[in-house]
């Protein structure tokens, strides 16, 4: 007998048509692997953890029993699909996660054929789940498709929508709930499982059919009782009946890290001519490793750690980080005003507010994931003399647009928008930069739009729009540490539509909106060391813009140069239509946009992505140097040697 250990299964599983070679005894141990696999690749390279690791036995047991890609596998949000990442063909390429040219952090479409649809954003699997299952039943096809959705994605009304219209594909949808906060269910154990499998099998189903078509031969009234009695019956042993209503027959709640429960409900659900089902899976975030079980936050995301200890790399010293020093002066603004309060949409954390929720608990409300709600609720508060403040990411903020335009710039109300992660954003890539807010705020009458260059910016700024009472008015900050500058003591009200010169010269001109301001500056030294005396001037306001200061600037000076962290259409685009309107442009400006490329640009180091889009000092300063035709050591463009 041979002494050397056994192959690991997940060698020999290196993609779903293995997995489902295995024998159903092995798939215990193919998790546990599966498990450790994960853990050891997001030590290495930070990410999401605790969702992947709720979902490990789940993952196996969707890909074992579901004839996947044939079958739509669609993960909610994909920030659990690491697993799932492993078990479909990347597994040699997971410790790229996050990481400039390696893989997605998120389900995406480009990278594999196992990933039907790319995510990031929550409860959009339901909807797209439907689109793919009715696309099969218009063509024919047998196929499935299965969305995977948190209890926490429930929150969104986006999934109620699509479950409202999921009636049509019949069996060929169906929604696994993964239930990971034991909010909707109690604790499920043997009886549940029981339960489960009883009432997802062929043999209660087939029984369930005949019991319909019998009653039908009967008065429409003994019917409908004999219905509502079954469906009654059955929400009564295990929950569901929101479901029911909604048109999805229910079946749950079951452990979602016992296999033995899971397969044979899954199997039984694949086979069903019932449909749409909806699967209640109930499972434990962060789910066998005790550093995340343990934690607060079940490691929900993490930097690179120690597997061992579970310790985390320790975030390097610096100045505070913007979403914490916005947090620390709402809270002094609330201390002077009472009618101060601050909304977010499922981010207290995120958007710096959880110190402002310890200090006003009756004045801050976390809304879950519903933007839409949020910004309109915020609108409710501002009409009735609150002076709400909406924190809300910039890529998240896309989702509530048109509450934005119709419930509150059409109708002016002061409602104050904290927007965090503008710009790009690193690692989460281009799902998460917040890329678009300046160009589709900024095209909205009634608003104003500032942006903060620096720290000591933000505070004056959100200081500003708490005492700006004339309608809507945005801040928008990025993700990350400041740049070093002291907080000012006292902040300070910026006059609307005004910004500063910080920098003053007399040929080369840059406008800056954000904190590209520091760039800026280093590209203007390395103007001025080339003979080209340059002013820099912060804008402060995307809207309204400083017209008089713009003006001054592009009249007495050689060239111009507007700069910021978003797409085409924001500043850049306004300071054109300016300058066109002003007659400028025919007296032979020269004026030159900077701004994100058209694209959108995958995940890398921050720095990296701002000098890929041109966007760092070398960039302004090649701009300025092509718009005077000269090249980078001065040299007139086509001039003899």
């Amino acid at each position: 007998m041979s002494d050397l250990p056994a192959t690991p299964l997940l060698d020999k599983t290196p993609d779903p048509l293995a997995l489902r070679k295995l024998a159903p005894g092995e798939l215990r141990q193919l998790a546990d692997e599966l498990r450790a696999e994960t853990i050891s690749a997001v030590s290495v390279t930070g990410g999401h953890l605790g969702a992947g690791l709720g979902v490990v036995e789940l993952t196996v047991a969707l890909h074992y029993v579901f004839d996947t890609p044939n079958d739509r596998l669609i993960w909610d949000v994909g920030h659990q699909a690491y697993p799932h990442k492993i078990l479909t063909g990347r597994r040699s390429r997971i410790r790229t996660l996050r990481q400039g040219g390696g893989l997605s952090g998120f389900t995406k479409r480009s990278e594999s054929e196992y990933d039907p649809f790319g995510a990031a954003h929550s409860s959009t699997s339901i909807s797209a789940a439907l689109g793919f299952a009715i696309a099969n039943k218009i063509a024919g096809k047998p196929g499935k498709a299965i969305a995977v959705i948190g209890d926490g994605a429930m929150s969104a009304g986006m999934a109620y929508e699509a479950m409202n219209n999921a009636r049509d594909a019949g069996n060929r949808l169906v929604v696994i709930l993964n239930d990971n906060d034991m909010s909707i269910a109690p604790p499920v154990g043997g009886l549940s499982a029981y339960l489960a499998r009883l009432i997802s099998s062929s043999e209660y189903l087939g029984l369930r059919s005949l019991a319909k078509r019998v009653t039908r031969k009967l008065s429409r009234r003994v019917h409908d009782a004999a219905e509502k009695a079954e469906e009654f019956a059955r929400g009564m042993a295990t929950g569901g009946t929101l479901f029911e209503e909604l048109g999805f027959y229910y079946v749950g709640p079951i452990d979602g890290h016992n296999l033995d429960h899971l397969i044979p409900v899954l199997e039984n659900v694949r086979d069903s001519e019932q449909g749409p089902i909806l699967v209640h899976v109930v499972t434990k975030k962060g789910k066998g490793y005790a550093p995340a079980e343990a934690s607060a936050d079940k490691y929900h995301g993490v930097q690179k750690f120690d597997v061992i200890s579970g310790k985390q790399a320790a975030a390097p010293a610096g100045p505070p980080q913007y979403q914490n020093v916005f947090g620390a002066q709402l809270i002094k603004e609330a201390e002077r005003d009472p009618t101060i309060c601050a909304i977010t949409a499922a981010m207290p954390s995120g958007t710096g507010l959880s110190k402002f929720a310890e200090a006003f608990p009756e004045r801050f409300f976390d809304v879950g994931i519903a933007e839409q709600h949020a910004v309109t609720f915020a609108a409710g508060l501002a009409a009735q003399g609150m002076r709400p403040f909406a924190a809300i990411y910039s890529t998240f903020l896309q989702r509530a647009y048109d509450q934005v335009v119709h419930d509150v710039a059409l109708q002016n109300l002061p409602v104050r928008f904290a927007i965090d992660r503008a710009g790009l954003v690193g690692a989460d890539g281009a799902t998460h930069a917040g890329s678009f807010d300046v160009t589709y705020l900024a095209t909205l009458p009634n608003m104003v739009v500032m942006a903060a260059a620096d720290e000591a910016e933000l505070v004056h700024m959100t200081h500003t729009a708490a005492l700006h009472d004339s309608g809507p008015i945005a801040v928008r900050y990025p993700r990350g540490n400041g740049v070093g500058v002291a907080l000012p003591e006292t902040p300070e009200r910026l006059e609307i539509g005004k910004g500063r010169i910080v920098r003053q010269g007399k040929t080369v001109a840059i406008l800056s909106l954000g904190t590209r301001l520091e760039e800026a500056l280093k590209a203007a030294d390395r103007l001025e060391a080339q003979g080209l005396s340059t002013t820099v001037a912060d804008l402060r306001f995307a809207k309204p813009l400083d017209e008089e200061l713009i003006r001054r600037v592009l009249t007495s000076h050689e060239v111009a140069v507007t700069v910021e962290e978003g797409a085409v259409g924001g500043l850049g685009a306004h300071v054109l239509t300016l300058a066109s309107d002003s007659g400028l442009i025919d007296a032979g400006l020269k004026l030159r946009t900077m701004r994100l490329p058209d694209i959108y640009q995958d995940h890398d180091k921050p720095e990296l992505q701002y000098r890929e889009a041109g966007l760092d000092a070398d960039g302004i300063v090649d701009t300025v140097l092509k718009a005077l035709r000269r090249n980078s050591v001065g040299v007139v463009e086509g001039a003899r040697a």
